[in-house]
């Protein structure tokens, strides 16, 4: 409502539901119970039409045996994002929509490709690959271009064919294509659309690339879940959510959003408290309607999430838009690696090496962002900060990137370097010497050399040798709590979220993902807490903690100068299981 949205328009881009058969059919009624079905019956799907398009003739054409593209974890066939009938026909709906329903946003989902890799073989799909790229979809039998086929459809693809690799870009170019349709004909109304991941390579599969949709969007929202007993294993999903938080940063601070599905309170709590940690927007939603039977004690989203957010406006009303996290690390993510299907001997690509990365410095307390690869090109965007560069497995770089790179070393700037860097360009081509050779033998002095985070701890290395010394250090205390410095309008907080939380899952109540959350326990003893923190970080003496688990109390935090230029502060989470809060008293 502050962004003066009440009333927003939800629809997926290109699905129209099909159950292929019974078993399909009663599938799709099981897990969609939250909204009305409307879908045609066979007989009727063959005539179903909307602006004189034919939906059988716009939808996409299954590359192995020339039926209508078809998803199955949805039941769902897939109008084309490159068959001109159906983008007239979205522009259309869109102008009606427009011109009929006074909405304040609109959110366009599913910008991708559910029927995946098998999709699409039609004459335009096929058209614009020859156009674009001067290459040819070759039968499916062709393992030069598909690879093993025999196993999931994750695992397809034989990226050591450039021919492939430009597949996989024209896919991704023909979806940004349309998003930007999209936002042509809405023009200033907010658009978005709803990503739940935007680093591993197997999201190539279904041509989800939120980094090349990012232009044309105005919100950014992860789909980060949250109603199962998994949740609670929340450390995993901060790569994700910092990395879709630098896309929106990166688009004019835009509005970026973690979306929360829960079905009790304790879930909507969870989701609510990530939000917090991660310092975006909170969306919470409902998935009574996604069980097969609604609980007894179903709740409706107001119960679920009013206790959180009502404590949030009285006791730490902060404007998360306002938020500047403290970042002592940059972590680059290079998109070209994940384009180009790029794995090490191993078979590990670079996003699992930004996993292990997040993983270590969130367990370390330390602030870190991520670079991508427009600004790893712009030498003035990475002089703009003096925090070093992390580099690891960054295998697919351009000329471009490199000089950057080279200048910022060569202006006094620091990197961190786990091999390989640089052994393939920006479209995944091999170079004859890697690109780390000259950089190492220009600018050696300001590199440090480490292994791969999926190796070791090079961070632990780094402090352990006084290469680099963190802000934030705890002294005391389980240290199973994860601690981030924001700053708000210059004032100092310090948001703690536990790492070891238990989720108690409900006795009778299951999703598609397993057990829903009933509560959440701690699995942490030692809740007395103390820390040394650099006093450059920490202007004011009198800080409190708070948290929705003590209601509108407060606690004093006890803070004094520590060792030169360190000041300490000692804080009490106990009794706190989730999520609290040091902020100035």
């Amino acid at each position: 409502h502050k962004q003066g949205i009440k009333y927003i328009d939800h629809y997926s881009c290109n699905h129209v539901q099909r159950p292929r058969d019974e078993q399909e059919f009663h599938k799709l009624h099981r897990n969609h119970r939250h909204h009305v079905l409307l879908f045609h019956d066979p007989i009727a799907a063959k005539h179903a039409q909307y602006e004189g398009h034919r939906f059988q003739d716009i939808c996409e054409v299954d590359v192995r045996d020339g039926s209508r593209g078809y998803a199955a974890q949805y039941q769902m066939e897939a109008f084309c994002h490159n068959n001109p009938g159906f983008l007239d026909m979205h522009v259309k709906y869109l102008k009606r929509l427009l011109a009929e329903v006074p909405i304040d946003a609109i959110e366009v989902d599913d910008m991708c490709d559910y029927v995946g890799l098998a999709a699409c073989g039609c004459k335009y799909c096929r058209e614009r690959f020859k156009r674009d790229y001067d290459r040819e979809i070759p039968p499916f039998g062709d393992k030069s271009f598909w690879g093993d086929t025999s196993g999931a459809m994750a695992y397809w693809g034989n990226y050591d064919n450039p021919a492939f690799r430009d597949f996989i870009r024209m896919k991704a170019d023909s979806i940004a294509d349309h998003v930007k349709l999209v936002k042509n004909t809405v023009g200033k109304l907010p658009l978005l659309t709803c990503t739940s991941s935007t680093g591993p390579i197997s999201l190539n599969v279904i041509s989800l690339n939120l980094e090349r949709m990012s232009p044309y969007l105005d919100f950014f929202m992860l789909e980060n879940v949250g109603a199962t007993v998994r949740s609670t294993n929340w450390v995993r999903m901060d790569a994700e959510a910092l990395h879709q938080k630098d896309i929106a940063m990166q688009r004019g601070n835009a509005p970026a959003i973690a979306l929360s599905s829960t079905i009790y309170e304790k879930g909507a709590y969870l989701g609510w408290a990530l939000s917090r940690f991660w310092g975006v927007a909170n969306w919470s939603n409902l998935l009574n309607r996604r069980l097969e039977e609604e609980p007894p004690n179903a709740r409706e989203m107001a119960e679920v999430i009013h206790e959180w957010n009502n404590w949030e406006v009285d006791n730490s009303d902060l404007d998360y838009r306002k938020g500047e996290d403290l970042v002592e690390v940059r972590l680059v993510s290079n998109s070209y690696c994940r384009d180009n299907g790029w794995r090490d001997k191993e078979g590990k690509e670079h996003w699992t090496r930004l996993r292990a990365w997040s993983e270590s410095l969130v367990n370390h307390n330390v602030g870190y962002r991520f670079v991508r690869a427009g600004e790893l090109g712009d030498a003035t965007m990475l002089k703009r900060e003096s925090t070093p560069l992390v580099l690891d497995g960054v295998a697919c770089v351009s000329d471009k990137q490199c000089k950057a790179l080279s200048d910022y070393l060569a202006s006094g700037g620091k990197a961190w370097l786990a091999l390989p860097f640089g052994t393939h360009d920006e479209k995944g081509f091999e170079r004859e010497e890697p690109l780390s050779e000259q950089l190492l033998k220009a600018h050696g002095k300001r590199i440090t050399l480490i292994e791969s985070a999926i190796h070791s701890d090079p961070l632990e290395g780094l402090i352990a040798a006084k290469k680099f010394s963190p802000v934030i250090r705890q002294t005391a205390g389980d240290k199973r709590g994860a601690a981030r410095i924001r700053f708000y309008d210059g004032e100092f907080t310090l948001h703690f979220l536990n790492r070891a939380m238990e989720a108690i899952p409900h006795p009778g109540i299951e999703d598609s993902r397993g057990a829903v959350i009933q509560d959440i326990e701690s699995l942490i003893t030692d809740n007395r807490l103390s820390y040394e923190i650099r006093m450059d970080a920490l202007p004011h003496s009198r800080y409190v903690l708070r948290s929705p688990e003590l209601k509108d109390k407060s606690r004093e935090v006890i803070s004094g100068k520590g060792k030169k230029g360190y000041q300490h502060l000692k804080v009490d989470l106990t009794g706190i299981n989730v999520y609290s809060i040091i902020q100035k008293g």
